[in-house]
């Protein structure tokens, strides 16, 4: 397992980012403290969840992946594990049950902390952008819980460049905590529409990791799609974000996948893993998995990078090109 500092930080993590949505949603609370354990016992040292995990679930208030992982780490060492949350999503009734103002955020910090047993956060995100709060006030309230203790590092989820950028002025103008990190979906079939060029370019000049979120396409980039079948049990089927994929490009880089894994002997869902750990601006994409045999399936990453010459097959085949960074 190689290990990487978080962005411009003195914190490292583990190549790949152990994500906790599925907690109590589509996978039981025994599997998920057994994926827990088989991802800790394999090297994965940065775990991520949310508060709202799994609120959507039937009879599920949210709150639930917290309390598994609080529940996991009694007799862990806990200055090992790096422990990553986020806030923003509505959790309790009210007109300040959600967002990231200071009320909401004050708040949601501690019910988190409460949730998984722990005096410190060390990652603490903020979930999505909140038009109606100025960023200002998210950034003091976040700084303040940086110096009480409270959260060691601080980052932010589906923020565009621009807004990133404005969060990163403003830390800078007022002296406060700065975000470390961003967390985008990004998977080789969306390049452009979040994080290339300017996210991604971003990253590199001021030093934030990126840990991206759905690095397989919700499944797609595992190749148990195909031209010709569609497993009906799976997420796409009837799923019209899983459909805009199936096209022809979508079938090209599944294939391209197939073939760069088969001369490495290794799995599509591996190979696109490896894709996204070659990238220069890369820390920690975020895997999940309902089962150990699942996440040892994706475990077969670590370690596995593309060569240049194998990278430049993907960007011909995405259309897209990582001339931004070659300075």
């Amino acid at each position: 397992m190689e290990y990487r500092k978080l962005g411009r930080t003195g914190l490292k993590v583990s190549e790949l980012c152990l994500g906790t949505m599925t907690f109590r949603w589509t996978s039981s609370e025994e599997d998920s403290l057994r994926v827990l354990d088989r991802a800790w016992e394999a090297g994965i040292n940065f775990i991520d969840t949310a508060d709202v995990y799994s609120r959507w679930a039937e009879g599920n208030p949210g709150g639930v992946a917290e309390e598994i992982i609080g529940n996991w780490l009694q007799g862990k060492p806990r200055d090992e594990i790096v422990i990553a949350t986020k806030a923003r999503g509505r959790m309790w009734d009210g007109p300040n049950g959600e967002g990231l103002s200071r009320q909401h955020i004050m708040i949601a910090v501690e019910h988190s902390l409460r949730r998984l047993r722990v005096e410190t956060i060390d990652l603490y995100q903020v979930h999505s952008p909140d038009w109606d709060t100025p960023l200002d006030e998210t950034l003091r309230a976040l700084d303040d819980l940086v110096v009480q203790g409270k959260v060691r590092y601080i980052g932010a989820s589906n923020y565009r460049a621009w807004l990133l950028t404005k969060a990163l002025w403003t830390s800078d103008k007022f002296n406060l905590a700065r975000f470390a990190s961003i967390q985008p979906h990004f998977h080789l079939l969306n390049r452009a529409e979040v994080v290339e060029p300017d996210l991604a370019a971003l990253c590199l000049d001021q030093g934030i990791g990126m840990i991206p979120y759905s690095p397989l396409a919700g499944g797609f980039l595992t190749g148990k799609y195909t031209r010709d079948v569609m497993p009906e049990v799976a997420r796409g089927s009837g799923n019209d974000r899983m459909k805009r994929y199936m096209n022809e490009q979508g079938w090209a880089v599944l294939d391209l996948l197939r073939e760069v894994g088969q001369a490495h002997g290794k799995s599509i869902a591996q190979t696109a893993l490896a894709w996204q750990n070659s990238l220069a601006f890369m820390t920690s994409p975020i895997i999940g998995a309902n089962t150990v045999e699942q996440l040892d399936e994706l475990l077969g990453a670590v370690g596995y990078r593309l060569s240049e010459d194998e990278m430049k097959r993907f960007d011909e085949a995405t259309g897209q090109s990582r001339e931004y960074f070659r300075r």
